[in-house]
């Protein structure tokens, strides 16, 4: 299916501009340090990929048939499962990531302690699930463009993968998380 290929060099796309963000973002977490132009060159590529894939994605799923039941063969639809679960959740997430700072912000401002651990809870949640999505749908991404089709090869991908996203999750998680503790939590002393 056409649309299917699409979305898989979308998602693939997405995949390097996700990267991309990330790493600036992380970098300027690390260094505090803060430009709105760069921010903006490194965020929206990304989030007009995102939403296209997401769209399609969407469109593929409850618009076209897409291969067997899910619940028919689970275990052979794990990846699948996965894929489905952690995409739909990255919505409400996502829309939360985009406010956090400012929420953080006047969490911290107001004393409102709980909901701050809240939202840096929530931070790991959704960093888990974009990661989780990405390492899930990257070796499918070739499968479905044809690039791949040995299963042997997809298997050592996936390891390869899923180790480079749960290193990068694991060092943005600390990052980001010791940043904004150190930015909104009072100075003790």
């Amino acid at each position: 299916m056409k649309l299917k290929k699409i979305n898989a060099a979308l998602s693939l796309l997405t995949t390097l501009t996700l990267f991309i963000h990330i790493g600036f973002t992380t970098y300027a977490y690390l260094t505090f340090f803060y430009n709105e132009t760069l921010k903006n060159i490194f965020s929206y590529p990304f989030m007009v990929l995102t939403c296209l894939h997401a769209i399609l994605g969407m469109c593929i799923v409850l618009f076209f048939n897409d291969g067997s039941k899910l619940a028919d063969y689970p275990k052979q639809n794990i990846e699948t499962i996965v894929q489905r679960i952690t995409g739909f959740l990255m919505l409400p997430l996502l829309i939360l990531h985009l406010n956090t700072f400012k929420l953080l912000q006047s969490c911290a401002a107001d004393g409102k302690w709980f909901l701050f651990g809240l939202l840096i809870f929530s931070q790991v949640v959704f960093y888990v699930d974009v990661f989780a999505h990405t390492a899930v749908s990257f070796s499918r991404a070739f499968i479905t463009l044809g690039k791949l089709s040995s299963i042997e090869t997809k298997k050592k991908i996936d390891i390869v993968v899923y180790i480079v996203c749960a290193v990068c999750c694991a060092f943005v998680l600390f990052v980001t998380i010791k940043t904004e503790l150190a930015m909104f939590l009072p100075a003790q002393g």
